[in-house]
């Protein structure tokens, strides 16, 4: 058996190939993301736009969720697949397991601690009173699948190391079309309102977390479940290696309690309807670009560990050839379709509608430089540099978005809120041109 046959991680990529073995995680990733809008969809066509309201009033906790199980899958994904590079399964394998673990402990930890404290979590968050009982509501049934959420989001990235990225798609394709078909039961045959849509998004949750189980505990790739070592070096470094992702996550639950703050007293509920249409539209045209650097990230993390230059230098080319085209395409989609993905969420509502399609035409810019951004910090979480892939995310998430977010509407009112996102995107490019040429020859990528 050869080296490609037994890993496919080893395989002399060229474009049409890379993009074939990124394609189910970007797939994927657009299931997910669509799973996670159609929710809101179903909430604010055959609810209220209160309801949809406070959907985004709870996300910063679904953030941290997600934000977790992010920073330990893309860490300890860039960990095993080095070790894999490097030939030493049997320790790949133990660490892959002990990860695991991990992870289904810290979402079994999440759901105590968050249904003990729920009431003044829902209140920190700037719930109203005429929110609170949705968001109790949503939040709830969220927190109780915590745990799955937390899995289903390590097997995504897990799946593509272990060389088995279309598994993964179609187990993402299956808990899409579960959703949808649990969110019209319970939302519109059922009349359960908010917590349908909560059991919906739950039961997405279960199907990968459960038939990944089932999976790797067959031991049919060569990346599989065994008697792991408890070695907690394994996952501090997965978490510092990763750590970016949870700062994107964390940043983005943060600046969506300023976007809430700040359209609540702009434009009242309607305004955080609105908001709450174009957060979740961003997170579903950019799932595009975090599919593919999820994709790729193993197969850089591969040539880096095996130190194969030559093949590292062609990936990460095509990588940022690509990026720059499908981002030129997600601005045009974004400019153009604006009026009409305001229409679907919010056709019931003419104010949540002229808000919304307003806001496209200019927060759609930002698509033009957030896909380079977000490859260029997974670029460097797969070469192991956790500090520069995190100064990336924590600046383009936080920390530039939040300063825009805090002067700009001063001066601009609600358009300075729609162009917070393209500014701080804007800045950190400029950033991340540099972090690239600065490790240049630490990495050779170039």
């Amino acid at each position: 058996m050869t080296e490609t046959q037994k890993n496919p991680l080893a395989e002399s990529f060229n474009a049409l190939s890379l993009i074939r073995f990124a394609f189910p995680s970007m797939v994927m990733m657009l299931f997910m993301g669509l799973y996670t809008i159609v929710d809101t969809i179903f909430v604010a066509r055959f609810v209220d736009t209160n309801a949809l309201s406070s959907i985004n009033i709870v996300c910063p906790v679904i953030n941290l969720i997600v934000g977790l199980g992010t920073m330990l899958a893309t860490g300890g994904s860039a960990v095993v697949a080095k070790k894999m590079g490097n030939g030493n399964t049997g320790e790949a394998r133990s660490n892959f397991t002990l990860i695991v673990v991990a992870g289904a402990v810290i979402g079994l930890l999440i759901t105590a601690a968050g249904l003990f404290f729920l009431d003044e979590i829902i209140w920190g968050l700037g719930a109203s009173e005429i929110l609170f009982p949705y968001c109790r509501d949503y939040l709830t049934i969220q927190l109780i699948f915590a745990a799955f959420n937390m899995m289903q989001v390590l097997y995504q990235n897990l799946f593509v190391t272990a060389g088995k990225p279309t598994l993964g798609l179609v187990l993402a394709v299956l808990a899409g079309i579960a959703n949808i078909v649990f969110d019209y039961v319970f939302i519109v045959l059922l009349q359960m309102g908010i917590k349908g849509a909560a059991v919906g998004t739950g039961i997405g949750y279960m199907i990968p977390t459960i038939i990944g189980t089932i999976f790797f505990l067959m031991k049919r790739s060569e990346l599989h479940f065994c008697k792991p070592d408890m070695d907690a070096s394994v996952l501090l470094k997965s978490c510092s290696n990763g750590v970016s992702e949870l700062v994107s996550q964390c940043s983005t639950a943060v600046t969506t309690f300023l976007f809430n703050v700040t359209m609540m007293k702009l434009l009242g509920e309607d305004g955080v309807a609105a908001i709450t249409v174009l957060i979740y539209s961003q997170f579903l045209l950019t799932t595009l670009y975090i599919g593919f650097s999820m994709g790729t990230a193993p197969v850089v993390s591969y040539n880096y560990g095996s130190g194969n230059v030559k093949q590292l230098k062609k990936t990460v080319r095509i990588c940022f050839s690509f990026i720059a085209g499908i981002s030129i395409f997600v601005f045009l989609f974004s400019l153009l379709g604006g009026e009409s993905i305001a229409k679907v969420f919010a056709e019931n509502n003419r104010n949540v509608f002229e808000i919304t399609k307003n806001g496209f035409s200019i927060f759609s810019f930002s698509f033009l430089f957030s896909g380079c951004n977000i490859f260029s910090s997974a670029l460097f979480t797969a070469l192991s540099n956790g500090k520069a892939s995190a100064t990336i995310s924590f600046l383009r998430t936080f920390g530039f978005i939040t300063v825009t977010l805090l002067v700009l509407p001063r001066f601009l009112e609600v358009t300075g809120v729609w162009l917070a996102v393209p500014f701080a995107e804007l800045f950190t490019l400029m950033l991340t041109v540099y972090l690239l040429c600065r490790h240049r020859k630490q990495y050779h990528y170039f």
